[in-house]
């Protein structure tokens, strides 16, 4: 099968397509032929081999070689130990323990797979299991009124939690650079930031700052949080979330303010709730652009440099 592949860790230079052989399957596991995956962030950051977090299991070189976790596709096989799938049917999901999606076939555990709603296309689909379930556990438990500011907020899960803050009440800010300021009004967002033009963290305070993109000091952030508040973040820089983890866990504890790192409870029981909301058309996708297999390096450049508004989709078959 075709595949675009790495072998060590760079940028997208080091890629390159390549015939490999169509992985096996374990009982568990299904065979997916492969329709559409999208980027995130972390085939960005798995490509790079930073930060450090992304080189677990491949310290020196990548355990993977081929990248992209959010597939979308139809069921070529199944495994002996496999009851909900059957070959035929229309499959979704996050691979991101095997990835395998920037190839014609990936094979993918049971579990982490659900049946695509017919309304949504492939690609569609495969923008929501990794953003959607950043988003939905992301702005979990705003409310009406709160002010919630979310960073990097122009990307993949950011464009989902604008929405589902706005759904529940919230006056949300968004942050991102200044290409994006447009497209997060026109998603719901009350208030824009250009990251470049003004500091964010001494832009007011809020009852729950989702962070997408942390790079910033345990003080900083601790002075854009409200007495009560909460600060969550996705990713970032490996000395950023330790520093959250341990001081920004005393130092929200003394002073009554909740500051660490979300993590992210994967699987279909928390991506599916958002496709639901886009099927019923209360919730927006935004392709901003959709790629070819082959042009998987051009894709994740775009993705690195920060340009994508919303989702970037590779289009297999």
């Amino acid at each position: 099968m075709k595949a675009v592949a790495y072998h060590r860790y760079g940028g997208p230079e080091t890629l390159s397509a390549e015939e490999i052989a169509i992985p096996d399957l374990s009982d568990d596991q299904v065979l997916v032929r492969v329709h559409a995956v999208s980027l995130n962030l972390s085939d960005w950051e798995c490509l790079q081999g930073t930060p450090l977090y992304a080189r677990i299991g491949g310290l020196r070189k990548p355990a993977r070689r081929v990248l992209g976790s959010d597939i979308a596709g139809v069921v070529e096989s199944v495994g002996t130990g496999v009851t909900r799938f059957r070959p035929g049917d229309s499959v979704y999901g996050d691979n991101l323990g095997l990835k395998g999606g920037f190839a014609e076939y990936a094979v993918a555990p049971e579990s982490v797979l659900a049946h695509k709603p017919d309304s949504l296309s492939f690609a569609e689909a495969s923008t929501l299991p990794q953003a959607g379930a950043i988003a939905l556990q992301g702005i979990a438990g705003a409310g009406p009124g709160d002010a919630v500011l979310i960073n990097g907020a122009g990307g993949g899960s950011g464009s989902f939690a604008i929405q589902l803050a706005k759904r529940l009440g919230a006056h949300v800010t968004g942050v991102d650079n200044g290409e994006k300021l447009e497209f997060m009004r026109s998603l719901g967002a009350d208030e824009v930031i250009d990251y470049r033009e003004r500091d964010f963290t001494r832009a007011g305070t809020y009852d729950l700052v989702l962070d997408l993109v942390a790079q910033r000091s345990v003080f900083a952030y601790h002075r854009a949080i409200a007495r009560g508040g909460r600060y969550r973040c996705v990713g970032g820089t490996t000395r950023t979330l330790l520093r959250l983890v341990t001081a920004g866990t005393v130092v929200g504890g003394l002073t009554g303010r909740r500051l660490g790192v979300l993590a992210v409870k994967p699987g279909p029981a928390h991506f599916t709730p958002l496709a639901d909301l886009c099927t019923a058309g209360e919730t927006r996708i935004h392709i901003d652009r959709r790629f070819a297999l082959d042009d998987v390096p051009e894709a994740l450049a775009y993705i690195g440099a920060g340009h994508a508004l919303g989702k970037v989709v590779i289009e297999v078959s």
